[in-house]
C-alpha cells in the first residue's frame, strides 16, 4: 500500500490544470501506469496502490482504479504541458 493510500479520494478532483492532488500523487499516478503497462491485474493495483480491498468493496476499488488511471493518463499528457516553465514542481520530481 502507498503512503499516500489514506489520503486517496475514491475520485481525484478533475480540472484542466494540476491540482494540489495531482502533485500530491504524481508517483502513484506513475505506479499506475508502470503497472497498467506491466499488465497488473486491476485488483491487485487496488490493493497494493489504490489502499482498497477489491474483494470487500469491489464497485468502489473498481471506480477508485478507473477514475485515477484516468487522470494518470491526464496527466501525462496534456497535463505535463503545465509543468513546463514553471519554477516549481511536484516535490517528488524537483530537479536536484
Amino acid at each position: 500500500m502507498t503512503a499516500n493510500a489514506s489520503a486517496l479520494a475514491d475520485q481525484p478532483p478533475w480540472a484542466d490544470e494540476l491540482t494540489a492532488y495531482d502533485e500530491a500523487h504524481f508517483t502513484l499516478y506513475m505506479q499506475i501506469l508502470d503497472a497498467v503497462a506491466a499488465r497488473a491485474a486491476e485488483p491487485d493495483i487496488c490493493a497494493e496502490l489504490l489502499g482498497i480491498d477489491p474483494k470487500r468493496e469491489p464497485a468502489r476499488a473498481h471506480s477508485r482504479f478507473e477514475s485515477h488511471l484516468r487522470r494518470a493518463r491526464w496527466f501525462l499528457g496534456d497535463g505535463s504541458r503545465h509543468l513546463v516553465g514553471r519554477e516549481s514542481y511536484p516535490s517528488e520530481t524537483r530537479p536536484a
